[in-house]
C-alpha cells in the first residue's frame, strides 16, 4: 500500500488516540502538506522537533495497528464486499449489489 494511503488509514482509526498536539502537528504535516519548517514556525519549535514528533506519531499509529489489526480488517471487509457486488452482478442480482453498496458506503 502507497505510504500516504497508509498513514491516512492509520490516523483515520487511531489518530484520536493522538494528543492535541501530536494531532495538530500530523495533520498538518502528513495531511495537508505544509512543510516541516513552516508547521515549526507556526508551533514556535525547531524543524527538527517537528520531524521526529511526525517520526514517532507513526510509530505509534502502526503499533496500534500491529496490536488491534483494524485497518487490515477493515481492507479486508472491503474488499470481500467488493467480491460480493462483482458476484452478484455476474448473478443479476441487484439486491445483493445494492446491499453490497450500502455496506461499501458504510465502510
Amino acid at each position: 500500500m502507497e505510504k500516504f494511503v497508509e498513514q491516512g488509514y492509520l490516523y483515520d482509526f487511531y489518530g484520536e488516540l493522538l494528543t492535541e498536539r501530536q494531532q495538530q502537528v500530523y495533520e498538518s504535516v502528513v495531511l495537508e502538506d505544509y512543510s516541516l519548517s513552516e508547521v515549526a514556525e507556526d508551533l514556535g519549535i525547531s524543524r527538527q522537533g517537528v520531524h521526529d514528533m511526525i517520526k514517532r506519531c507513526n510509530k505509534t499509529l502502526e503499533e496500534y495497528e500491529q496490536k488491534l489489526h483494524l485497518v487490515e480488517k477493515f481492507l479486508n471487509i472491503r474488499a470481500q464486499v467488493k467480491q460480493i457486488r462483482v458476484l452478484a452482478r455476474e448473478y443479476h442480482s441487484d439486491e445483493i449489489v445494492n446491499i453490497s453498496n450500502e455496506i461499501l458506503e458504510e465502510l
